[in-house]
């Protein structure tokens, strides 16, 4: 029997998760990197982390509605990838979802998949790109996770799709969005000529992409193939750009940073500003207060007078056939292991 195990982020569904998923994410690892001689810090370090930006981040919650949908958008996508794995005659192939920082855990997926005797498990995920910090950090707990449970690993068969910022099918589906939106903005702006497209990824410190993370050079290479869709779908003048968003701490993360790229494209004479997120294929708190709040106050002090926000993808049914097309696809390959 096959199964699909979907990796993600996770997130806080309630205020009072808020430190401890904080907590989680700070304790890893492949975000906090520290000296293997001062390892044993990394948990204290956390901890103050955690209790420090925990007021700050509950705020910025509460102001989506209290607690991240992440899990939510996770839980729908896999129930949507299992119709459309059916209808590729893969019917009782079962969707699991293993958050990094927050229920439900790796381990606990684990536990499901051993116990519905799932011997071929594709991993897959939901990060388009590969880092280190992100698909990297899943996947090294996966294989932890593995070695503490042989009862999980015997008899079955793994294999991973590490990244998918190319394929096809999920640009078509980015593009579409993308000029969905553009053709929202008023006609007499797009007839002036004065809109910008700006796709906006996370960003992570440069310090990894020097270590040779392939993230920058992924997201560079979606963001040119989307730039070859877009445009001719749209049928507007439109300009585009790139910039990375969601830097934290005082190391220097790659640029150009997204509210500096907004402020910079208003000063070129930009009216209006689509911001498509090409990092996120579920709503969460870096599209729904980041974006949708942060950056919409400094696009709008400006003087961008038309702003959209292209939506994450979520079930869109375009993006689940694709999602499917790369399971199939992985299981009749050579196996990948994590």
């Amino acid at each position: 029997r096959a199964g699909v195990l979907l990796c993600n982020l996770g997130g806080p569904e309630v205020n009072e998760d808020v430190e401890g998923f904080l907590f989680n994410l700070f304790s890893d690892k492949d975000i906090i990197r520290l000296p293997k001689l001062l390892s044993f810090l990394q948990r204290p370090i956390a901890k103050v982390l955690s209790q420090r930006r925990a007021p700050q981040s509950r705020a910025a919650y509460q102001s989506i509605g209290g607690g991240s949908p992440i899990v939510r958008w996770t839980n729908a996508q896999a129930s949507a990838l299992e119709v459309s794995l059916a209808q590729r005659g893969l019917p009782g192939t079962r969707c699991y979802v293993a958050m990094r920082y927050w229920h439900p855990y790796t381990a606990q997926a684990l536990e499901e998949i051993a116990a519905d005797g799932i011997n071929t498990l594709v991993v897959l995920p939901l990060y388009p790109q590969f880092s280190i910090s992100t698909s990297g950090s899943s996947l090294r707990v996966l294989r932890e996770e593995l070695e503490r449970a042989p009862h999980v690993a015997a008899g079955m068969v793994h294999t991973v799709i590490k990244s998918w910022h190319d394929r096809p099918g999920y640009i078509a589906a980015v593009a579409r969005q993308c000029v969905d939106e553009v053709l929202k903005l008023p006609a007499d702006a797009l007839a002036r000529g004065a809109t910008t497209v700006l796709f906006s990824a996370h960003g992570v410190p440069q310090s990894y992409i020097a270590e040779g993370d392939p993230y920058q050079t992924q997201v560079n290479l979606e963001a040119r193939a989307l730039l070859a869709d877009t445009p001719a779908a749209a049928g507007a003048d439109v300009a585009f750009e790139l910039s990375y968003q969601s830097r934290v701490g005082p190391v220097e993360w790659l640029r150009p940073y997204t509210d500096d790229k907004i402020r910079d494209v208003a000063r070129g004479g930009a009216e209006s500003l689509v911001v498509v997120p090409i990092s996120f294929v579920s709503e969460h708190i870096e599209t729904l207060e980041e974006i949708d709040v942060e950056y919409r106050k400094v696009a709008e002090a400006a003087g961008i007078r038309n702003w959209r926000r292209v939506p994450a993808l979520g079930t869109d049914a375009r993006f689940i056939a694709d999602l499917s097309a790369m399971v199939v696809e992985a299981l009749v390959s050579p196996p990948l292991s994590v």
